[in-house]
């Protein structure tokens, strides 16, 4: 009876010893745990590395105002600084310098940039896809085809604006056209409300500026679908984003950090309104914030990066060069135009 007595408290014993070896060894994961969490805290991604962007005073820039925003409150995790310009040669003219880093510009501006400076620039992503519509009081224009006898204001001589509507009319076998090009949107917006049945190329938020403003306007076609329909491709790209190729080369931690939070930012633009809107008004990018509101579910901000984005920009380059080479440089660019992470 004693020798059974023993056996029990002996086993007894021994499965006391295991379950307190087992809350050791428990304990002791779990504070392996929490070290490891806490040492994925301290090495969250950070940048020291100033990034210097620049964009345009339309829809790549509306994409960009939730960064901002949060970059002068100091909650971005990279550091950035932002300067917004009316025409793309400014951008593009300071990106040449040196005096930005990266540039949200024309998807074809890009490609003469790249030929220009034999690779010197770096496609990262796409912000914008068709953002251009005709707008006007003349309620006979509904195509391309209608824009035959008539002329035509538009903006973006050299750019995306230029190159589409030429391609447009060209592949619409519209020879009379003729095209009068202005500086801004809002110089071309300004003389819509001078002569409603004037007939403009706008890009958003100016379209929906100008209609609310007058109306007597509207917009009569899309120059995205009128793109679809002639040329068979689905692929109309408007403004892209390009680093200097050796900023990114030199700081590709800080490029791809920043793309995390341009992507952060575009979503944002997209289902903040509110916030977009009032932001988009401060920087005087568009004067009304009610206006910008109206606008932003139509100035199709994005962000497309990788294989799908260089798809997407090749499609459309080849388009604009079997049209006029020199729409992209005289060549289409190489696969180091194109940057995937």
């Amino acid at each position: 009876m004693k020798k059974l007595t023993r056996l029990v408290v002996c086993v007894m014993v021994f499965i006391l010893m295991l379950a307190v070896a087992g809350c050791g060894k428990k304990k002791d994961e779990n504070k392996d745990e929490k070290t490891e969490e806490k040492a994925e805290e301290d090495t969250e991604v950070k940048s020291d590395v100033t990034v210097r962007v620049g964009s345009l005073k339309g829809p790549t820039s509306i994409g960009l105002v939730d960064m901002m925003a949060k970059s002068d409150e100091g909650t971005t995790s990279g550091k950035y600084t932002f300067k917004i310009a009316a025409q793309a040669d400014e951008i593009t003219g300071a990106l040449v310098s040196g005096d930005i880093d990266i540039a949200l510009i024309p998807a074809n501006a890009a490609s003469i940039l790249y030929n220009k400076t034999e690779g010197k620039v770096t496609v990262i992503d796409i912000n914008t896809l068709g953002v251009l519509y005709c707008v006007t009081g003349d309620g006979s224009i509904t195509s391309v085809e209608d824009l035959a006898g008539h002329s035509v204001i538009s903006m973006g001589q050299g750019t995306t604006p230029e190159y589409v509507l030429r391609y447009l009319l060209e592949t619409a076998g519209v020879k009379d056209c003729e095209v009068i090009f202005v500086s801004e949107a809002t110089e071309a917006a300004a003389l819509l409300s001078e002569d409603p049945n004037m007939i403009a190329i706008l890009p958003q938020p100016f379209v929906t500026a100008a209609t609310k403003k007058n109306d007597k306007l509207s917009v009569a076609f899309s120059l995205t679908e009128e793109w679809n329909r002639l040329s068979g491709v689905n692929s109309f790209v408007t403004g892209v984003t390009v680093v200097r190729t050796d900023f990114l080369k030199e700081h590709e931690d800080a490029v791809k950090l920043f793309m995390d939070e341009h992507k952060a930012s575009a979503a944002a633009a997209t289902e903040n309104l509110d916030a977009t809107a009032e932001k988009v008004a401060e920087l005087g990018i568009v004067e009304k914030a009610e206006i910008v509101k109206l606008a932003i579910p139509n100035c199709n901000i994005t962000y497309v990066d990788g294989a799908d984005m260089k798809t997407a920009i090749s499609d459309y380059l080849t388009v604009l060069y079997n049209m006029a080479p020199e729409s992209v440089g005289g060549k289409l660019p190489g696969d180091d135009f194109y940057y995937s992470k």
